[in-house]
């Protein structure tokens, strides 16, 4: 037995008060918790702090530090990764012992593990979305040079993004980072990503005692297909004349639509005098989400920041206003007015995401109006969304 070696990322519990002398597994301990969990391959536990719910993972020791350092960078790159707060090193075990170090994660507020829905009722009318999701993941971390080496259900969470779903990644033991990844790579991923569904879609169908060949196989190559479709849009190469510097705006409106942000615009010449080739540098999917954190400090993930930001935007043209500097004050007046006391009325009305109640709230508001042909209210909106039973957004109502 020894002391462990414990690397703590400023702002976090210092975790001593934990038996790290034992396995997780032999924990009995008052700051542990149950949480909503899907299958893991190594022990994991779950403990409590005044700064939040935090998820303590055993694995060897060259995993652990390895999926750490992932995580550390990953934070560079991507907003839909787990965030690593600790790293822990039994040194008095053998490094390749399960029990010889533990990684520690904040525990993801409002999200749910994917087996839990591709296994539930909700699953036929939320496939397309959860789709979506697994493939904007992908192809957002292989624009950052993350070769995940794992994509699986166990290694998913989702929580709903406005009318959409986000997925995130929870686990990097097997992943790779580069400053770029080959094509042969990204068809490797996809390949392992085709095969862990596949598998766990036959487990769910002999754990729900569905026919096996009801079993939804087709999942991982829905999720490639769309994949690929959207990797196109990122990485195609134009080539436009000098006059049609509009199709260079279009391009970047449509990739900051799908919530990804633009780094760089490179034009080269072409053999043809008058042609220019157009290549886009993507950032991360983070585009409404940046804009509504710096235009009114609110954190939400990118499908919420779009719904938000049109409801700002909205208020702005109805009610805006300047100060003497030329500053807008709306935005002020709105946050103070509409988004603040609705957030605070939600949260005391019904659990979960407060941001995403708004935004639920938004939809059902943007309905109403359109069956009363005239706007309507935020007080009054609330009441009728209320007396319907808080709705998220229906399915039927969004673009198929």
């Amino acid at each position: 037995m020894g002391t462990p070696h414990l690397l703590i990322r400023p702002g976090n519990p210092e975790f001593l008060d934990l038996p790290w002398e034992q396995s997780v597994n032999d924990w009995v301990h008052e700051r542990l918790v149950e949480m909503p969990t899907g299958i893991h391959r190594h022990p994991v536990v779950f403990v409590a702090y005044d700064e939040g719910v935090f998820v303590i993972k055993e694995l060897p020791r060259r995993l652990a530090n390895g999926e750490y350092q992932v995580f550390r960078a990953l934070e560079e790159r991507t907003t839909r990764s787990a965030e690593v707060v600790g790293l822990v090193e039994r040194m008095w075990l053998d490094p390749h012992d399960e029990q010889s170090a533990a990684v520690i994660t904040r525990y993801v507020e409002h999200a749910f593990p994917y087996r839990h829905l591709v296994s539930g009722p909700g699953f036929g009318p939320r496939r397309d979305q959860m789709l979506d999701a697994v493939a904007g993941l992908l192809v957002e971390l292989h624009v950052s040079g993350c070769f995940w080496g794992d994509c699986s259900l166990s290694n998913l969470l989702y929580r709903y993004d406005a009318e959409a779903i986000e997925s995130i990644m929870i686990d990097a033991e097997t992943s790779r980072l580069y400053d770029r990844l080959s094509d042969g790579q990204r068809s490797e991923d996809l390949e392992i990503m085709k095969l862990n569904l596949a598998g766990e879609m036959a487990d769910i169908a002999a754990m729900t005692g569905l026919d096996i060949d009801r079993a939804d196989f087709t999942l991982g190559e829905d999720v490639e297909t769309r994949y690929r479709s959207l990797w196109h849009e990122l990485t195609e190469e134009l080539v436009i004349t000098r006059d049609e510097s509009y199709r260079i705006r279009e391009r970047i409106g449509r990739l900051n639509q799908l919530g990804f942000s633009v780094n760089d615009v490179d034009l080269a010449p072409t053999n043809e005098g008058s042609l220019v080739m157009m290549k886009v540098e993507v950032g991360g999917r983070t585009f409404h989400s940046e804009r509504l954190r710096q235009q009114t400090g609110i954190d939400a993930s990118e499908n919420q920041a779009r719904v938000i930001l049109s409801d700002l935007n909205y208020y702005l043209a109805k009610h805006g206003s300047v100060s003497a500097s030329g500053k807008s004050v709306g935005t002020f007046k709105w946050l103070t007015t509409s988004f603040e006391p609705m957030v605070s009325r939600i949260s005391e009305l019904r659990k979960g995401n407060p941001v995403q109640g708004y935004c639920d709230l938004l939809h059902h508001r943007f309905r109403l109006a359109q069956r009363r042909e005239q706007d309507v209210p935020n007080e009054e909106a609330l009441e009728d969304w209320v007396a319907s039973g808080m709705p998220g957004f229906d399915l039927a109502d969004l673009p198929v």
